[in-house]
């Protein structure tokens, strides 16, 4: 059928999508949420339908995915028929009922999700399947490869390229503005692709965007990582396995992640990464609640990256209360950056992004690999080198703590006893800094002025809450009425709460890449 095509600017997310009229999708023979084929000078595009009202009889609106791929004009005419029928869908009913995907299988249905040939219930299913009847090694080795296949790859001449990832949960954890310099002024490769935030206050993305741009494309990546053997960057902009980022939309609405290890290891092998340190957070208030869970992530973690010829360890680190004094991403941008200038101590801070770098380097044969990554703290040769990335990224390398915004209303919160912190709920501190506007509004947060252990008298302040919105602290003041993200008190009290009805139970979910 052909159509005059109709273009109004509908961002689909990546999606190809048409709207049809309903008689023009009548006499098609489809309906909504099926597949048609969009033919215009011999380029076909699979996309996904929508019926409505609003277009005309003989007309086609067409998403931005599609006028892209097939570079349309307003006057240009569209030839529109019935797509056939993916055969990944029967793959994903396959998983459904219990059946173990082989590779073909996998990498068809990872093929059709970045192609956009299967709509977001399609994905959704596929995704609950994963979580209901959970992946083996081998799924998620086919997954892993796939998404990586699907996607553009960074190619450095490097012989070997290391890299860091944390499978979050634990606010505040900036150790990246840290590893990342230290490990580069070592003379190793490290190019590293960062998040924004799903659930936390603020990702590494968030943050390093206060000091420098990171939406880089790939070309201007492998530039900034040839110059200085380091980088920053938002993954987000550098389509390496795209699909992943599609899923994770989808897990995130479902609140699950069983795809958290194939999404991890296909974005490090986009990168070409040969070395590779995980840091797993442990606790209460972190994703991984127990050591002994953690321990089975790794194991499956070192598996996964032997198979995709990734040399991984894990580290098994602390999570229960948040990393440093700040959390959001202009606060921790400075407090990154005091710690580089040696302005700051930040034990905890410090010790973390240590232990990390210090991995890497004895993975590489050296010996007390922490000490080396302390010294090229102190010396000051971390602060040279992110100043170094920070001007080929495009920001400002002479940039000092005091430059970066912080918001200027404030609401200070204090001990209404005395006594020590005895424990911080990570899960409602976000949920404070999210409500001061972070990590939309770069200048809102939270400072910590006590931690756990830390005395306290009555009166003192226990935090600070920064917003750059008076009446987002008013949300802020409402979730502190209801519920104490910090406690203090003379000794840990055996009782939690008492429950004399049945509850309504509301789980946290962190999910962080």
């Amino acid at each position: 059928m052909l159509l005059k095509v109709k273009m109004l600017g509908i961002d689909s997310s990546g999606k190809p999508a048409v709207f049809l009229n309903k008689q023009d999708a009548d006499d098609l023979g489809i309906t909504s949420s099926g597949r048609v084929q969009v033919n215009s000078k011999g380029t076909t595009v699979t996309a996904i339908v929508n019926i409505t009202s609003f277009v005309k009889k003989g007309f086609v609106v067409v998403s931005e995915e599609i006028h892209r791929r097939l570079d349309l004009k307003r006057s240009d005419a569209v030839d529109v028929s019935v797509a056939a029928f993916p055969k990944s869908l029967q793959f994903i009913r396959n998983k459904l009922a219990g059946k173990k995907l082989l590779y073909d299988e996998v990498h068809e249905i990872v093929k059709d999700v970045v192609g956009g040939n299967l709509n977001e219930s399609e994905v959704a299913a596929f995704v609950t399947a994963l979580h209901i009847q959970e992946l083996d090694l081998d799924e998620a080795t086919n997954l892993a490869s796939s998404m990586v296949q699907t996607g553009k790859r960074l190619n450095l001449d490097a012989k070997t390229i290391v890299d860091k990832h944390s499978v979050g949960g634990v606010p505040g954890d900036k150790t990246t503005l840290l590893v990342v310099p230290i490990i580069a002024a070592a003379g190793l490769v490290i190019p590293k692709t960062s998040s924004r935030a799903i659930t936390s206050a603020g990702g590494t993305a968030d943050r390093a965007e206060v000091l420098m741009p990171v939406d880089l494309d790939i070309n201007e990546m492998k530039n900034v990582v040839k110059k200085c053997n380091g980088c920053i960057v938002w993954g987000g902009s550098l389509d390496l396995a795209p699909a992943d980022d599609i899923f994770v939309k989808v897990e995130y609405s479902l609140s699950i992640d069983p795809l958290l290890l194939p999404s991890i290891m296909s974005k490090k092998k986009a990168v070409g990464a040969t070395h590779l340190v995980i840091d797993i957070p442990v606790g209460r208030g972190a994703k991984i609640k127990t050591i002994g869970e953690a321990d089975l992530l790794a194991k499956d973690a070192i598996e996964l990256g032997r198979r995709l010829g990734i040399n991984s360890h894990c580290l098994v680190t602390y999570g229960e209360q948040p990393l440093g004094h700040a959390i959001g991403p202009s606060l921790e941008a400075k407090e990154a950056l005091e710690v580089l200038m040696n302005k700051s101590s930040m034990p905890d801070l410090v010790d973390k992004a240590c232990h990390l770098a210090g991995a890497i380097f004895e993975m590489m044969g050296k010996k007390s690999g922490y000490d080396i990554a302390k010294e090229i703290l102190q010396a000051g040769k971390a602060e040279k080198k992110l100043r170094e990335i920070i001007s080929l990224q495009g920001g400002n390398p002479n940039i000092q703590p005091d430059d970066l915004t912080i918001g200027k209303h404030d609401l200070q919160v204090r001990a209404k006893n005395s006594g020590r912190v005895l424990w911080m709920d990570n899960n409602l501190l976000v949920s404070v800094a999210r409500a001061a506007g972070a990590p939309k509004d770069k200048g809102a947060g939270i400072i910590f002025n006590k931690k756990r252990g830390n005395k306290v008298k009555k009166g003192e302040i226990l935090y600070t809450v920064y917003s750059e919105k008076s009446r987002k602290l008013s949300r802020v003041e409402e979730i502190l009425r209801l519920e104490n993200p910090i406690g203090v008190g003379d000794r840990m009290e055996m009782l939690i709460h008492k429950v004399k009805e049945a509850p309504v139970v509301k789980r946290s979910f962190m999910l962080e890449r």
